[in-house]
């Protein structure tokens, strides 16, 4: 229906037909019969003092020629109903029915007169064009045709359309019908032809259009003709009324106040489903166990959620209008967020662990995912930020690293990590061609000492050879406990095999020194045996194999010593 048209686009504008309140009601109707129009302006000292249509030309009497003669002031309608020019055509057909009026004067801004809008023009508009194709005539026929005998001078007629509220009349002339209009009834007045009869003036033949017929075509007939009225005839051929602009204006009007509320109902309908939305959202955010920060471009914190503070510390009011460096640990260079901020530049997100601090100054490790929000333009105007505290997952997978890879008892590495350590420095010696060696160190009467002392006196035992041992090697050396009273030393990187034996007496002179134990000093030896990579074995087992068969061969030959494997003999010092 094109409801937002405005009505400036469809209003009869240019020079406004208008006249002096004393020009007779004969001079002002003769005026508006020469530039065919619907009304008149009566216009004193430049003011718009009232309106004449030709529906108020109905209620003159003009079968007396006195009455022509008289002001058009006289009959004029005052004071004049306006609409703003801005106004749309859908709010103005809402005016049209409620106002019961057929013209309005429409002014600018000012108040100024800019056109006249009437039915006519509301019906012209192409907006009406969709409802007029799906709607029939008879769909907008509000009564039956009221018919005259054409015998009746055409003054009377006047009278009865003006009795009956209507703008036109079939007339009965003989066999055939005609049609008197309120444009009729104008140039009447403007030729003093008050006292003819209707027969003699009415329009002839009567055009019709089928009760059925779609509503544009009876549109189309009206333009083609360039008249104003059709009679309306049924299956028989019988007029069973009149259909003008005026009837299919008041329909259209109908289905704009349809297409409106619909309209309204579904923005309503919108609304509550966007408030429960936001309703919704807003739950969400506030009970999210996540911390939620929300910055502008600049990176000014603009919103923070409760998760934050219970996260952070900081309530919303210590840190909006701030920015995120706040929370900084120290703990990150200048590269690391060069990176993040290449990313969220590059990719429109970023997500990784980075340490922040707490209010309490406590550091803490979060997970956190950066977010860049962008407009239409593709312009980022928001980052949003979600993190979650990280710091106590991170321990567990520390603690079950370390029950993974580590003894609980003396924290050095287990079998498990030896191996890994092992397989990885065999191929390291492969790919440089140097010497490994593998030391497998077993405690002499350890056994004694748990059975007579006690296993809290034999544990204490074992870490204090445990730091005897890691004291007297080197970084990337590595020591194992396998169990019990069994440890192995892993020597990569060996320059000649006179440092392995330098380190394997070294490891005998620790483990012999007295220990302090439970308050009593208690010495024992150890037994080591020594296997070499590549000439003892080609892997971590064979290695570990290797040492275990020397150290029982230095156990057999006297304890407190070292052995090197060989398939045949062995080395023992």
């Amino acid at each position: 229906m094109g409801q937002q048209l405005p009505i400036s686009r469809i209003m009869h504008s240019g020079m406004l037909l208008q006249c002096a309140p004393d020009t007779t009601i004969a001079r002002a109707a003769a005026r508006m019969a020469d530039h065919s129009v619907s009304s008149i302006l009566i216009v004193d000292d430049g003011q718009v003092a009232g309106i004449w249509t030709e529906h108020d030309a109905l209620a003159v009497d003009f079968s007396d020629s006195a009455v022509l003669q008289q002001p058009v002031s006289s009959v004029m309608s005052a004071p004049v109903a306006t609409l703003p020019h801005s106004m749309d055509i859908g709010a103005a057909a809402i005016e049209f029915r409620e106002q019961g009026l057929r013209h309005f004067l429409v002014v600018d801004d000012h108040d100024s007169p800019v056109g006249i809008l009437s039915q006519t023009d509301m019906a012209l508009n192409q907006g009406l064009e969709p409802y007029l194709r799906l709607r029939e005539v008879k769909a907008v026929i509000p009564r039956a045709a009221v018919v005259v005998d054409g015998a009746l001078p055409v003054s009377e007629v006047a009278r009865r359309m003006h009795s009956q509220h209507t703008d036109a009349v079939v007339v009965k002339c003989g066999t055939e019908l005609g049609i008197l209009t309120e444009r009729d009834i104008i140039r009447f007045i403007a030729h003093d032809v008050g006292n003819s009869p209707a027969s003699q003036l009415a329009t002839r033949p009567l055009l019709s259009v089928r009760e059925t017929a779609p509503l544009i075509h009876a549109r189309d007939l009206l333009l083609e003709k360039h008249i104003r009225h059709l009679a309306v005839t049924n299956n028989n051929g019988e007029v069973t009324g009149l259909v003008g602009y005026h009837d299919m204006l008041s329909g259209a009007e109908q289905m704009y106040l349809e297409d409106l509320r619909t309209a309204l109902e579904q923005r309503d309908q919108a609304l509550a489903r966007s408030r429960r939305t936001l309703q919704l959202a807003e739950r969400v955010i506030e009970s999210s166990f996540e911390g939620i920060m929300v910055t502008d471009a600049k990176v000014t914190i603009e919103f923070v959620n409760p998760a934050f503070t219970r996260l952070t510390g900081y309530c919303a009011e210590e840190v909006i209008g701030k920015t995120p460096e706040m929370l900084s640990s120290g703990r990150h260079d200048a590269d690391f967020y060069q990176r993040m901020w290449h990313s969220l530049t590059t990719h429109g997100y970023w997500r990784g662990e980075i340490w922040n601090r707490r209010k309490t100054g406590e550091l803490y490790l979060e997970l956190l995912t950066i977010t860049a929000i962008t407009n239409d333009e593709g312009e980022t105007t928001h980052y949003a930020g979600l993190f979650t505290d990280i710091t106590q997952n991170r321990r567990n997978e520390e603690q079950i690293r370390q029950l993974a890879y580590y003894d609980a008892l003396t924290g050095v590495p287990n079998r498990r990590l030896l191996e890994d350590r092992l397989e990885h420095a065999i191929r390291h010696a492969h790919r440089k061609e140097m010497l490994l060696a593998v030391m497998f160190i077993d405690l002499d009467h350890f056994k004694q000492v748990n059975d007579t002392l006690g296993h809290a006196i034999g544990d204490e035992l074992l870490l204090q050879f445990t730091h005897r041992v890691q004291d007297c090697l080197r970084e990337d050396d590595t020591l194992a406990r396998l169990g019990g009273d069994e440890f192995i030393v892993l020597l990569p990187e060996m320059d000649h095999v006179d440092d392995v034996h330098c380190v394997a007496r070294r490891l005998l002179g620790i483990a012999s020194q007295p220990y302090l134990l439970g308050g009593k000093q208690v010495t024992i030896g150890s037994s080591i045996g020594v296997g070499l990579y590549p000439d003892d074995g080609a892997n971590a087992n064979e290695l570990i194999q290797a040492a275990d068969i020397a150290m029982y061969r230095a156990k057999r030959d006297g304890r407190n010593l070292y052995c090197f494997f060989h398939p045949e003999t062995t080395a023992t010092v």
